[in-house]
């Protein structure tokens, strides 16, 4: 159970899927068609979605690298919360944005795994909520060539460790697409 009190809803978050980010992805296709889904189960649902954006040096705004991939549309009425830093919430809005829709658990999805997934989950979790990775909805690019493991490895390694996350009075979890469960 969440930390943070007053906040019973869940929200699905949907992290840096843009088409820079994601183009030479570990099973892209796959990775993005399972965001997709659980996008359209949450509009189906009313549970909140919220997209984050990344821009930086290299992913600037506007460019057609920074936009989201063609396969994924946010609706006007959805949050749109932008970030230059690993961690959605650092230096952002995404806490006012989730506090004001009553938000204390977080579904998490995007890219990439090792740099802007990691650092969301773990930020989320130390700030109060309750966090569930989903396993086959998170990817990352091909970063052996520096030293990390192959990008399935990465990917796997971290569904491993997040399972097995606790702290008192929050729960950490995670699941695959076709077990996503966005109340209780």
């Amino acid at each position: 159970m969440t930390t943070l009190s007053g906040r019973p809803n869940t929200a699905l978050v949907v992290v840096d899927v843009q088409t820079g980010v994601v183009e030479r992805a570990h099973q892209r296709g796959a990775v993005v068609a399972n965001i997709g889904t659980l996008v359209a189960r949450a509009r189906q649902e009313g549970v909140p979605i919220v997209w984050v954006q990344h821009s930086d040096e290299e992913l600037a705004r506007g460019s057609d690298a920074w936009e989201y991939v063609p396969e994924l549309r946010r609706q006007e009425q959805e949050a749109l919360v932008h970030k230059s830093f690993g961690d959605s919430f650092e230096g952002t809005a995404l806490e006012d944005v989730l506090a004001a829709a009553g938000v204390g658990r977080l579904v998490v999805t995007g890219a990439q795994t090792d740099a802007c997934i990691r650092s969301t989950i773990h930020g989320a979790f130390a700030r109060g909520y309750d966090v569930t990775l989903v396993s086959d909805a998170h990817t990352t690019e091909d970063q052996s060539a520096w030293g990390a493991p192959p990008p399935d490895q990465v990917i796997a390694h971290t569904n491993l460790y997040w399972r097995y996350q606790t702290a008192p009075g929050r729960t950490a979890g995670v699941t695959e697409t076709k077990d996503v469960a966005f109340s209780g």
